[in-house]
């Protein structure tokens, strides 16, 4: 888990305090909800949906329209890379 209490998260949390009516422990809440949010990888989302849309009585077929409708607009979480992927990003 993503650690509440960094310099950069400080200052994040500061300025949520001063323009919200969220209390510093609230406001390091919401920060970290959201680090998990763009956190969640392209697999889990998809299997997080599905298991939420099959609780909805969806059918398969409408599901996978679904996912594949709201797939381009969600913030995933990039794949790891490697080291030698990296350098091949740069340097090609």
């Amino acid at each position: 888990m993503l650690e509440a209490r960094t310099p950069l998260h400080d200052d994040l949390v500061d300025y949520l305090v001063r323009t919200t009516s969220l209390q510093r422990g609230e406001a390091a809440r919401v920060i970290l909800d959201v680090l998990a949010y763009f956190d969640e990888t392209a697999p889990e989302f998809v299997r997080r949906r599905h298991r939420e849309l099959q609780a909805k009585g969806l059918t398969n077929a409408e599901i996978f329209t679904r996912i594949e409708a709201e797939l381009p607009h969600r913030a995933v979480a990039p794949p790891s890379l490697s080291l030698r992927q990296l350098r091949r990003l740069v340097y090609g």
